[in-house]
């Protein structure tokens, strides 16, 4: 098809989407140039703007390595990663889901730990938090034999592989859940932290006047064949950016009750007060379990 004029061009793309052998593919790809180029039209986006976006992406992909990812980070920022996971759990959205975002910390082979031990593997100054959990089906089955990874930021708001004073796989570890479903340990109480912002996600939270803090939480990854993977962060309903997460992933099931407590440790007489439980019920789905792709090293 030979262009004479700018409405040309979309019919033009979409007979060659059309031609996509996988369906799955020419649907999707159908539907982002329907849309992509009504965005264009609708901003009437100039040939300036253009060379800019085109440079941001370039700036974005620069910014890849081995402990970050600003892609995942800028997806956070617009609440895409939210909106992805909502549409694919939880009956697409209808019902609560413990599913939440992965983040752009997660990292592949944390150190076993046995229930009841600490994640904590370096001088790491905090209040004690004491975690135990349950992990069920939908029917309200314990569901035993699951590996758990955890990790969470320090109480200075740094996951360990940001922070050159933690030691390796600080704040890290993998469980397997008992009989009854259960797993627990004990760490150090994590606070709410600002997302990366000295790259392109950074100067779009300027340009809109946006902070750039998450709500304190507590990372879970769930893994036991006949269910999906179960991706999870457990917030903090005392952290004062509860309501306004940079990343959109507060949703009201993952709000739990990080319980403060100022008597001495019933169990562990080296935890001194104030000390904090936290007590959460994850829930998983039926379906396939694939661990997705680690964001970093």
């Amino acid at each position: 098809m030979r262009i004479e004029r700018q409405q040309d061009v979309t019919p033009a793309v979409l007979e060659v989407m059309a031609r996509t052998r996988d369906p799955r593919l020419r649907e999707i790809m159908t539907s982002l140039i329907t849309h992509l180029h009504g965005f264009v039209r609708d901003v009437r986006l100039t040939e300036a703007e253009f060379r800019d976006a085109t440079a941001i992406l370039n700036e974005i992909g620069a910014l890849a390595s081995d402990t970050h990812n600003e892609f995942v980070l800028m997806a956070g920022s617009l609440g895409v990663s939210s909106l992805v996971c909502l549409l694919n759990n939880g009956d697409h959205g209808n019902t609560e889901t413990s599913q939440s975002l992965l983040g752009p910390f997660w990292r592949l082979n944390a150190p076993r730990v046995e229930n009841g031990g600490t994640i904590v593997r370096s001088d790491t100054p905090g209040d004690p938090l004491f975690v135990s959990a349950r992990v069920l089906d939908g029917e309200g089955r314990p569901i035993a034999g699951a590996g758990v990874d955890v990790w969470h930021a320090s109480p200075v708001g740094l996951y360990e592989n940001q922070d050159p004073e933690q030691a390796e796989m600080n704040l890290r570890g993998k469980f397997t859940t008992d009989d009854a479903g259960r797993f627990w340990f004990r760490t150090v109480m994590m606070i709410g932290y600002p997302i990366p912002t000295d790259g392109v996600v950074g100067r779009l939270l300027a340009a809109q006047g946006r902070h750039p803090m998450r709500p304190a939480h507590l990372h879970a990854l769930i893994v036991k064949p006949g269910f999906k993977v179960l991706i999870s962060q457990v917030y903090d309903a005392n952290d004062p950016h509860i309501e306004s997460d940079v990343q959109f992933g507060v949703t009201k099931a993952l709000v739990g009750d990080f319980v403060r407590h100022e008597e001495p440790h019933p169990d562990a007489p080296d935890a001194s007060a104030p000390w904090y439980s936290l007590d959460y019920t994850y829930v998983m789905e039926p379906g396939e379990a694939v661990l997705p792709r680690p964001p970093i090293k």
